[in-house]
Formats: C-alpha cells, structure tokens, sequence
C-alpha cells in the first residue's frame, strides 16, 4: 500500500491514551508516545500531579519537573473517589487503546476498575500498563518506590561516584526514566501483538525490575565471578582505558573499547612504543594494569589542548569529548544540528530522539496542561452534554483551570 507523504503523518495517530500517572516513569512514557501522534488524556485529581510543585524554576505556577515529561497531553480533572468520577473513567475507556497507571498496587481493583475483575471483559482489546515500586506481590509488594530508593536497593548506588567516597545516587533519575522507556516498549509490543490475536492485555511494570534490568555490566560481571561490582569512579570496570581525565586546558573523557582504538591513540599521543608493551596488549592486560597505564596517559594528555584533542581522536574513530555542563551541551551546534531542542510560545523543552524517515514527530502541539484544561473539551468529544457537563462541575465531579 503506498502512503502519500504527508508532514502532518505520525507513527501513532489513531492511538488513544487515558494516562492516570503522575512524578515521573509514567508521564515520561506517554509523553514519548504523544510526541508521535498518540492522543493522550492526562487525568488528575483537583490539586494535580504533584510534581506540578516540584521547583523552582517555574513558569505560570508549573515547576519544570512537570513541564518537561508533560506536552502533548490535554487534561481533564476529575475526584475519583467518586462513583460518577470512575464513571467518566469507564465512559473514556470505549474509546480508548491503552491505559497507564501508576497508582498504589490495589487502587484500581479497590475503586471497581481492576483489569482481571472488570476491564478485560468490558473492553477486551485494552492494553493496561500499570507502573509500581515492586509489583504487587514478593516480600516488598505493594510497597511505594521511589527512584532514589530503588537506586539504593537494587545496587546501582554502590557502583556509582568513587571508591573511597561511599555509595552516591546517580544525578539523573535513570529508574523512573529507564522504567518510563521499558513501559513504552511494553505497550508498543503490546499494540503489535494485539494486531494478531485482536486482544489487550495487562502490563506488570514495577521501579525495582527496571533498575536490575539496567545494572549491566554489573550483574553480568557478578554471575560470572561471583564478587559484588563497586565504585570505580569514571572508570569502567571491564574496560581500559575508559575514564576523565585531565588535559592543558579542559577535562575529557576517553572511551576506547577496542586494542586498534587503543593503538590510535598512544599515536595520538606520540606513545607508540605503549601498544607493543605486553603490560597493554589486549583489553584485559590494560585492565589489570590500569594504573600504569593510566600514568602514561595523564603525563602526555597534561600537555594537550582538551577539545582539539578531543576532535583529533573523534576524526581518527576513537571515542573522545570534552566534560561539559547542561549549558554547553543544549548551546552545543550538534544538539542544533540534531533539532534536539524544541520550543513554542514561552514553553522549551528536549526534542524527542526517535527520528523516522517518513513519520515526523509532533513537535509541540499541545504545551503542559494547566490542572483540568481540557476537561469540557474532552467530555464534549466523548458524547458528554453540556447540562451533564455542567452538572459534574456542580456536584464536584469534574474541575477546570484554563488561567
């Protein structure tokens, strides 16, 4: 079948969203699908994600935390502590694909909208993605997670910041995220199997699985030897040269994964006589002189120019960059070059990195809801009169914030 090519094209239009997350893992994940098209109902409660309030920075009484996991979505407000407010939610779901949630494990099947009890035979082809601290069931249960405690508990602090310095929280919240990119794979794997069986199903997704399952090569070197992995500081635990270090001007780092990489650069560095020295031979000699080697390579890189060097072993195929802040990475002419940022209006936020030949990404064509922005606009869509809406104001059903 020949598509005609069309700007306005999406990989995911035609999909439908109801998104009952908040913080971090599940708005990550819908985001990244409302930034190709998928249609995404950000439902909150009356106060909001309350992420909404995690700053400063903020801009229009949204801290940044919210803004940036969060265009793309319109969002209705409505108390689902109420019997009429789980009945907007049943009402939403017929015309609904997927439904993300991350609320406590029981919530759902407490408020009569459980996925074995009652979803799967009321809407059959629904895909219901449900992010956790642990899972529902195990020693730890129905326990809350937090990326930060799930970093700690799954080992992931304990190989993080340098030897001597304790275990150190990884800077970026890597769990919520990586959890938030496990989840979309999920329901894209989902979507792709309903297209054969004609069925939804039920994704399990918890903090604590997706953080194991990010800890390579650190597991794998453990079921190998059996020793617990531990903080190496910038250095990589299986491969040498891999590190920062410091030149005439700037810190870089160096990632050389391979022995021509290696010969590359001690020719870089006028020391050519190290790649026919046995202590260096292959990956393995370097790692277990690691020291040595280290010495040689601080001596000749303290009399180097950072970022030339840097640009030399680039241009020679050798993995190589200066250090820098957020600032000159975002100002940087290849994050321009990529489109990797994105603005509108007095919204700015990270592009998305999924580039196709053929179906573009959306840009920015809903900015970050205000708490219920979209409340009339979306039961309108879906059948709703404007007395039945106007009723669920009154009885405090459903709220609005257009300011």
């Amino acid at each position: 079948m020949m598509i005609k090519k069309n700007k306005n094209y999406h990989a995911l239009n035609g999909i439908k969203i109801l998104d009952l997350t908040r913080v971090l893992g599940g708005p990550y994940a819908t985001q990244i699908l409302a930034d190709h098209g998928a249609e995404v109902i950000k439902i909150e409660s009356r106060i909001g994600d309350e992420v909404r309030a995690w700053g400063p920075p903020f801009i229009n009484d949204m801290a940044s935390y919210f803004i940036n996991v969060n265009r793309n979505k319109k969002s209705i407000a409505i108390d689902l502590t109420k019997q009429e407010g789980k009945e907007i939610i049943l009402e939403l779901l017929k015309n609904s694909d997927i439904v993300i949630e991350n609320f406590k494990t029981g919530t759902m099947e407490k408020w009569g909208l459980g996925y074995e009890e009652v979803l799967r035979e009321k809407f059959p082809k629904l895909i219901h993605c449900r992010i956790s601290g642990f899972g529902a069931k195990g020693p730890l249960g129905g326990a809350p997670g937090y990326d930060a405690i799930v970093q700690a508990m799954t080992g992931m602090m304990s190989v993080n910041g340098h030897s001597d310095g304790g275990d150190v929280r990884i800077g970026a919240p890597v769990v919520d995220m990586g959890t938030g990119l496990y989840s979309t794979i999920g329901i894209l794997m989902a979507l792709q199997e309903r297209e054969k069986s004609g069925l939804g199903q039920f994704l399990d997704m918890s903090l604590y699985d997706s953080a194991l399952a990010l800890m390579h090569p650190h597991t794998g070197n453990y079921f190998l030897s059996k020793i617990p992995g531990k903080a190496t500081g910038n250095a990589h635990p299986n491969i040498s040269p891999y590190d920062k270090f410091k030149t005439a001007t700037n810190e870089i780092f160096m990632g050389i994964g391979n022995d021509a990489g290696f010969i590359r650069l001690c020719k870089a560095l006028d020391l050519d006589h190290l790649a026919k020295d046995e202590r260096f031979l292959t990956n393995g000699d370097r790692v277990k002189n690691r020291i040595e080697l280290t010495k040689y390579l601080e001596d000749a890189l303290s009399k180097v120019d950072g970022v030339e060097f840097s640009e030399k072993l680039l241009s020679a195929g050798v993995p190589a960059g200066p250090v820098r802040n957020i600032e000159e990475a975002l100002n940087h002419p290849q994050t321009k070059e990529r489109e990797m940022t994105i603005s509108k209006d007095d919204y700015k936020g990270v592009s998305s990195p999924i580039k196709f030949s053929r179906s573009k990404a959306v840009g920015v064509k809903h900015k970050p809801p205000f708490i219920g922005e979209h409340t009339r606009e979306v039961l309108r869509e879906n059948g709703y009169t404007e007395d039945g809406i106007n009723r669920l104001f009154e009885n405090e059903i459903i709220f609005e914030n257009e300011s």
